[in-house]
């Protein structure tokens, strides 16, 4: 297999993993409410190839590739029979990090005045 076909190789099956069940959960229902989860999904790809050199003389080409995928669950749909609500997850965590870095930036110009 070349680096051609190897490559369009990965990018068909992250092709064939990107759905919208992929971000949008599958729906659970309880007590009069269905909770969809949802998660932000991103793909990464690269590549390359060239010859490699033994010294002042070229040799043999040599290449690679590679792909990935990123899932982060960031919150719920929730339906109701009156409502339908996006409710994030984490921003708690989120608010108290940027607090905490702030409070450590302010000490360090506090020090250094």
């Amino acid at each position: 297999m070349n680096i051609e076909q190897y490559s369009k190789s990965i990018i068909e099956r992250l092709q064939a993993s990107s759905s919208v069940k992929t971000i949008y959960g599958d729906p659970v229902t309880a007590e009069g409410k269905t909770i969809i989860p949802v998660a932000r999904v991103a793909y990464g790809f690269g590549a390359g190839f060239g010859p490699r050199k033994n010294g002042e003389t070229e040799t043999n080409s040599g290449g690679g590739t590679g792909g990935g995928v990123v899932a982060n669950p960031i919150g719920v749909v929730e339906v109701t029979k009156e409502d339908t609500k996006f409710i994030p997850i984490g921003e708690e965590t989120r608010l108290v990090g940027a607090l905490l870095v702030g409070l450590f930036l302010g000490l360090l110009l506090a020090r250094r005045r």
